[in-house]
C-alpha cells in the first residue's frame, strides 16, 4: 500500500543519483528491436570520467533548476502527457516490456489516486470499484499513441470521484461544525488533538465517510481553540481532504495516478512522480552533500505535519508544523510534504519560515530556520571532510586488520574508504583489510566504482548492455599507491547485500583480489536512470542497463556466491523472487588479464579477535588458509 503516515523509504537504484547529477533524457533513446532488427552488440570502454551512466544526455541548463514546491493540489495529467510517458517507459526499458495485469494496476491506480485514505482505497469508497471496472479500458487509453484523442475511461472514474467528493465535503463540513462547538477545554487536549494522527498507515480499514467526518471535527475543535490564526489551515485541509474539482479535473488526477501506478508495474524497480513531488523517488542519503532537510521524519495529523525525528533548530522534535514558506502544509500528502521540507537552494543568508504548534504553547508560533553557516575560514560544504565510516582494527596474529563497514553506496563512497585507509594505515602491524558490506542495500554506481579504484586501479569492470544490444564497460579511476590498499584484502557478504554492493564484492572476486565471505548475495544486476519524462512534467527512474561482472559472470536474479561460506540469518528477500525483475544477463569477460592476481592472507594460527560481532571474527579465522578470491 502506499504510505500514507511514513517518511518516503530509501530506494536502491544503481546509478543512483542525485538531484546534482540527475539524467535529463537521452539525446538517442534505445528502440524497440523491432524497429532496429538485431542489434550488433557494441563494446565500448568508458573512462572514469565519463557520465554516460548517470549524466548521459544531460542539459546542464535543467540541472540547476532546483526543486519545484509543492501546491498541495492533485497531480494531474492530461492523456497525451501519459502516453509520452508510457511510451517513454516502455521503450528505454533495458528489456522488452511483459503485459500489465489491470487488476494490479487499477489496485495501484487506487493507491496512488488516494493520498488520505478517503477517495478510493477506503472500503466504503465507490471510485475503488470504478477503477477496477475501468481499468482494463484505461491501460488501453494510456497505450494508444499521442494524438489518439480523449481519454473516456479517466473521464467516468472522474465523474464518480466530482459526486464521492461533494458527499466526503458535506460530511467533513457536518463534523467541522460540531467541532467547532466542542473546542478542548484545556491546552493539554489541544495538543493530544493537534499531534495526533488520524490516518491509516497501510491497508485502508476505516470507513471514508467516519474518516472525513472526524477530520472535520478535529479541524472545527482546534479552530475554536485557537480562533483565526488556525483559519487559513483549516480551510487548507478541507479543500485538500475534498477537493472542488470538475469530473474533467478528476479525471487528470486518475490519469496521473495511473502513470504513477503503471511504471512499477512495467519496472520492478522504476517509478514516476511529477516534478512537485520529485524528492520521493531519489534516496538523499546517498548524496556526497544532502541538501538540508526541517526534519528526518514525520507523521502527518489532521491539521499539519508532526516532526517525529530530525527536526532542524529552531524546530523540535513533537513540533506540528502547519506552514513552510507562504505554503500551507495542512492536509498534503506525504511525498509533497516531504518535498516542501528539503531546502534545496540554501546559500548563506536563505532562511525558511515555518508556522508550527507547540507543546504547551497558547497559540501558534513562526520561526526562522536557518541552516547553520560554516564557521571562520571553514571549507565550503562542498569541500567537506567525507562522513567517516566505522572502522574497527582487530587482532590478526602479530598485527591487526581493519574492518571497514560500509553501510551504503553513496556517491563518495570513494573518498570515505580512503579516509578509512589512511586511519587504518597509522598503524604499522597492519596485516589487511576487510570491507563489511553485509546488509548493504547499495546506491550509487559512482561511488562502488570510485571506491573499487583503490584496490583495483585503473582496470575495466563492468559491462552494461542496453536495450539496442549495445555494452559500455565501465573502468576504475587511477589511484595514486599512497591513497589505495595493494595488501590483502576481504569482502564480508549476506543475503541482503544488493546492488552497489554486489560490485564491489563481485569485482574484488572476479578479479581474484581479495577473498569473498559470508553468503549468497541478494542478485541485483541492473542499474537504473533518472530521466526527464517526455511530457516536461516529471522524472522517471528506470532499469535502462543489466550489468556482469568483469568475467562476465551474471548478477542479476543469480547474486555472488562467496568463496568462503557461513552459515548466516537467511533472508528471504531476493531478486530472483521480485515480480516483474527484469532475467539474467551474462557478459563479455572484459578483465585485464594482467590485474587479475592473488594477494594471500598471512596465517593466523588462530590468533584473531576478540571482535565486536562473532560473525567477523568466523570471517577472519576463514583466512589465511584459502587462496585469494573467486565466487
Amino acid at each position: 500500500m502506499r504510505r500514507r503516515a511514513a517518511s518516503p523509504p530509501a530506494y536502491i537504484a544503481l546509478g543512483a543519483a542525485t538531484l546534482a547529477l540527475l539524467s535529463r533524457g537521452m539525446v538517442n533513446g534505445p528502440l524497440l528491436e523491432a524497429q532496429r532488427g538485431i542489434a550488433r552488440p557494441l563494446l565500448h570502454l568508458l573512462a572514469p570520467d565519463d557520465e554516460e551512466i548517470d549524466g548521459i544526455g544531460c542539459d546542464p541548463n535543467t540541472l540547476d533548476r532546483g526543486i519545484t514546491l509543492p501546491t498541495g493540489a492533485p497531480t494531474s495529467l492530461g492523456c497525451d502527457q501519459a502516453r509520452a510517458i508510457v511510451a517513454q517507459a516502455r521503450t528505454t526499458l533495458a528489456a522488452p516490456p511483459l503485459r500489465v495485469d489491470p487488476a494490479k494496476f487499477a489496485e495501484a491506480t487506487s493507491d496512488w489516486l488516494d493520498p488520505h485514505g478517503l477517495w478510493s482505497v477506503a472500503p466504503d469508497a465507490p471510485v475503488g470499484a470504478s477503477l477496477r471496472r475501468e481499468a482494463a479500458a484505461l491501460l488501453g487509453e494510456m497505450h494508444a499513441p499521442v494524438g489518439s484523442g480523449p481519454c473516456p475511461a479517466a473521464l467516468r472514474v472522474g465523474e464518480e470521484l466530482e459526486r464521492w467528493s461533494r458527499e466526503l465535503d458535506g460530511l467533513f463540513d457536518e463534523g467541522y461544525r460540531r467541532g467547532l462547538g466542542s473546542p478542548p477545554a484545556t491546552l493539554a487536549e489541544a495538543w493530544e488533538l493537534m499531534s495526533s494522527a488520524p490516518f491509516e498507515d497501510g491497508e485502508v480499514t476505516r470507513s471514508a465517510r467516519e474518516l472525513a467526518r472526524e477530520l472535520g471535527r478535529e479541524v472545527g475543535a482546534l479552530r475554536a481553540r485557537f480562533g483565526d490564526p488556525l483559519a487559513r489551515y483549516a480551510d487548507a485541509v478541507r479543500e485538500r481532504t475534498a477537493p472542488s474539482m470538475t469530473a474533467e479535473g478528476w479525471a487528470r488526477a486518475v490519469i496521473a495516478a495511473a502513470v504513477r501506478a503503471y511504471v512499477p508495474q512495467l519496472d520492478a524497480h522504476g517509478a514516476w512522480a511529477p516534478l512537485e513531488e520529485e524528492v520521493s523517488i531519489y534516496d538523499l542519503d546517498l548524496e556526497a552533500h544532502p541538501p538540508a532537510r526541517l526534519w528526518q521524519e514525520m507523521t502527518r495529523t489532521a491539521i499539519g505535519v508532526r516532526i517525529d525525528r530530525g527536526a532542524l533548530p529552531p524546530l523540535a522534535d513533537g513540533d506540528v508544523v502547519l506552514r513552510i514558506q507562504d505554503l500551507p502544509i495542512s492536509g498534503m500528502s506525504v511525498e509533497q510534504a516531504e518535498q516542501l521540507a528539503v531546502l534545496s537552494d540554501v546559500r548563506p543568508g536563505t532562511t525558511a519560515r515555518v508556522a508550527l504548534l507547540r507543546r504547551g504553547a497558547p497559540a501558534p508560533l513562526e520561526v526562522t530556520v536557518a541552516p547553520a553557516p560554516p564557521a571562520s575560514g571553514a571549507q565550503p560544504p562542498e569541500d567537506a571532510a567525507p562522513t567517516e565510516l566505522p572502522l574497527d582494527l582487530v587482532r590478526y596474529a602479530d598485527g591487526k586488520v581493519a574492518v571497514i563497514a560500509i553501510p551504503d553506496v553513496p556517491d563518495d563512497l570513494g573518498d570515505r574508504v580512503a579516509a578509512a585507509l589512511l586511519r587504518a594505515r597509522a598503524h604499522e602491524d597492519l596485516r589487511g583489510v576487510m570491507l563489511d558490506v553485509r546488509a548493504n542495500g547499495g546506491g550509487s554506481t559512482d561511488g562502488a566504482i570510485a571506491a573499487l579504484g583503490l584496490f583495483l586501479p585503473g582496470v575495466p569492470l563492468f559491462p552494461m548492455r542496453r536495450r539496442d544490444g549495445g555494452v559500455e564497460v565501465e573502468r576504475s579511476p587511477d589511484v595514486p599507491p599512497g591513497r589505495g590498499w595493494s595488501g590483502p584484502l576481504a569482502v564480508l557478504v549476506d543475503g541482503d547485500s544488493a546492488s552497489a554492493a554486489e560490485m564491489i564484492a563481485g569485482a574484488i572476486g572476479s578479479y581474484r583480489r581479495g577473498v569473498v565471505i559470508g553468503d549468497r548475495t541478494y542478485g541485483k544486476g541492473c542499474a537504473q536512470e533518472y530521466l526527464d519524462d517526455d511530457a516536461h512534467v516529471g522524472v522517471l527512474r528506470l532499469t535502462t542497463l543489466l550489468y556482469a561482472l568483469p568475467d562476465g559472470a551474471p548478477v542479476q536474479k543469480v547474486g555472488i556466491v562467496p568463496q568462503v561460506q557461513l552459515s548466516l540469518p537467511a533472508t528471504n528477500e531476493r531478486e530472483a523472487r521480485v515480480d516483474r525483475a527484469l532475467g539474467p544477463w551474462r557478459g563479455p569477460d572484459v578483465r585485464d588479464l594482467h590485474h587479475v592476481r592473488e594477494v594471500p592472507w598471512p596465517a593466523h594460527a588462530g590468533r584473531v579477535g576478540p571482535c565486536r560481532e562473532e560473525t567477523v571474527c568466523r570471517a577472519l579465522r576463514s583466512l589465511g588458509a584459502v587462496p585469494a578470491a573467486a565466487r
